[in-house]
C-alpha cells in the first residue's frame, strides 16, 4: 500500500525568503530516493486577516512504508531538510497509508 509523508510547514518569519528558496526545496524533494510523486501547496490566507494555521504543505508519495522510511535517512533527504531549514521552515511530519478509490 502506498505511503505518503505530509509535511505541514509552519508560517515562516520571512515568507518572502521562504518563497525565494522554494525552487531549491522542490529540487531537493524531487531528488528523494524512492519518491513516486509529490505535491506542494500553499495555504490560502484567512479571510479575516488572521494568521493561517500553516504556510505550506508538501505531500511526498512512496510505494510503501519501508521505501518512505528508508528515504528520510538518505543523503538526499539530508539536503532537502537542510534547504527547508535554511528557508526558515519548521514543520510537523506525518506518515500515512494512502487509501484511494
Amino acid at each position: 500500500m502506498q505511503t505518503k509523508i505530509t509535511l505541514i510547514i509552519d508560517n515562516p518569519s520571512a515568507p518572502e525568503l521562504f518563497e525565494q528558496e522554494m525552487p531549491t526545496i522542490l529540487d531537493r524533494v524531487a531528488a528523494l530516493d524512492g519518491l513516486v510523486r509529490f505535491e506542494s501547496a500553499k495555504v490560502w490566507p484567512k479571510e479575516d486577516g488572521t494568521a493561517t494555521p500553516a504556510y505550506r504543505t508538501l505531500d511526498l508519495y512512496f510505494e510503501d512504508y519501508d521505501s518512505a522510511s528508508q528515504a528520510v535517512g538518505t543523503a538526499s533527504a539530508g539536503a532537502f531538510f537542510e534547504a527547508l531549514a535554511k528557508a526558515g521552515g519548521t514543520f510537523t511530519g506525518l506518515f500515512s497509508e494512502v487509501e484511494s478509490r
